[in-house]
C-alpha cells in the first residue's frame, strides 16, 4: 500500500482525476487480465512526468511506465507500487488529429499531442502510433503507414523499435527527447537511439521518452490512405484480432518464424484454461475467454518448453511479465 504522505505529495503534482487507487489493471492491458495496482497515475505533460518520477525516485517507491499495455502481462495479484501512464484514453484511439502545437515544441509539449511541421511529425510519448500515422496521412506524408495497425504508444514503440510489414520506428526517427535519470532533458538522434530488433537504448538506460520527431516524405494522401487500408486488411486476415492478446508473443528467432515453430510442434489451439495458442496465427497467445494471467503465463512456458524439446530453439518472450502472479 502507498503511504498517506506519498499520496499527498503525488496529489500536489497531479490535478484531481489523474490518480486512481487500487486500480484494476485488466482495464489497461490488452490481454484483459491482471489484478489491481496500488496506484495508477496519469501524467499529461512533460513537467508532470518529470516531477512525479523525481518524487518516486526520491521516495524509492516502485513504479512502472505503462503505454497502452499491449506488450504486458500483469499478474493476478496486481502491482505493488505506482503505474505511471501518459497514454491517451482508449476512446481517443485513432481520433487524434495533428494539432497546432508548434508553439509548444520548445516548451511543455502535451504527452499525447501530435503536431506536423513540414515533413516532420512530432508526437508525444503517450500518443498512439495510429494517431501519428493518421496525422502523417492527413498531411500527405509517407513512412508511418506500418504503424497505423500497431496498438501501442509512441513511447512504447521507441523502447522496442516497433515494426511491421517491412517498416520500423528506426527508419523514420529523426530525434527523441528523453528525460534522464538525473532530471535533465536530452535530445537523442535516431542513431543515438541504438535501435535494433525489438530494442533500443531505452532498454539499457534509465531514461524516459517524452516525444519523438519522425522525418517523412511527401506523398499523395490517398495513396497513403490506400496503403494503410491494405495493411489493415492483411492484419485482419492473418491475425486473431477478435480476441484479447498482446500481439506477437515471442521474438522472431534468427532465420526462423516463431509461429511456424509453434505450429510444427503441434501446439495450434493448445489451451490452459481460457488461454490458447491461436489457431489462426500460432505466434499469438490469446485470451479465448475468462483467462487468468497465471494461465497465460503457464501456457507461454509450455510453448517455450515444447519448442525447445522439439527443435533446440529457445523462444524469447516479447511480452513483459509484471507484478504478483
Amino acid at each position: 500500500m502507498i503511504h498517506r504522505a506519498l499520496q499527498e505529495e503525488m496529489e500536489q503534482i497531479l490535478p484531481q482525476g489523474q490518480i486512481y487507487y487500487n486500480e484494476p489493471m485488466d482495464r489497461h492491458c490488452s490481454f484483459r487480465t491482471g489484478g489491481p495496482a496500488d496506484v495508477l497515475a496519469v501524467v499529461k505533460t512533460e513537467e508532470e512526468m518529470a516531477s512525479l518520477l523525481k518524487l518516486l525516485r526520491e521516495r524509492e517507491e516502485p513504479y512502472f511506465l505503462l503505454g497502452r499495455g499491449t506488450n504486458l502481462l500483469i499478474g493476478d495479484g496486481g502491482y505493488r507500487g505506482v503505474i505511471v501512464t501518459a497514454a491517451a484514453a482508449p476512446s481517443a484511439e485513432g481520433s487524434q488529429s495533428a494539432q497546432d502545437l508548434s508553439a509548444g515544441l520548445e516548451g511543455d509539449f502535451p504527452l499525447d499531442g501530435v503536431c506536423v511541421e513540414g515533413n516532420c511529425v512530432t508526437a508525444g510519448a503517450g500518443a498512439t502510433l495510429k494517431a501519428a500515422a493518421l496525422a502523417a496521412m492527413e498531411n500527405g506524408l509517407t513512412g508511418l503507414e506500418f504503424a497505423a495497425g500497431i496498438p501501442g504508444t509512441v513511447g512504447g514503440g521507441l523502447v522496442m523499435n516497433a515494426g511491421a510489414y517491412d517498416g520500423e520506428i528506426r527508419f523514420v526517427t529523426r530525434s527523441v527527447r528523453l528525460l534522464m535519470p538525473d532530471g535533465s532533458i536530452r535530445d537523442y538522434s535516431g542513431r543515438q537511439m541504438a535501435f535494433g530488433y525489438r530494442t533500443s537504448v531505452l532498454r539499457s538506460i534509465d531514461a524516459v521518452a517524452l516525444r519523438a520527431q519522425f522525418e517523412l516524405m511527401p506523398e499523395d494522401p490517398e495513396k497513403v490512405r490506400a496503403r494503410i487500408a491494405d495493411l489493415a486488411e492483411r492484419r485482419r486476415s492473418k491475425q486473431p484480432l477478435e480476441y484479447p492478446s498482446a500481439g506477437s508473443t515471442f521474438k522472431r528467432p534468427e532465420g526462423m518464424f516463431a509461429g511456424k515453430l509453434i505450429m510444427d510442434a503441434g501446439l495450434a489451439g493448445y489451451s490452459v484454461g481460457g488461454a490458447q495458442v491461436s489457431e489462426k496465427h500460432c505466434g499469438f497467445v490469446i485470451n479465448k475467454g475468462g483467462a487468468t494471467s497465471a494461465q497465460i503465463r503457464e501456457l507461454i512456458g509450455d510453448v517455450q518448453k515444447k519448442v525447445f524439446e522439439d527443435t533446440g530453439v529457445r523462444l524469447e518472450r516479447e511480452v513483459i511479465f509484471l507484478g504478483e502472479f
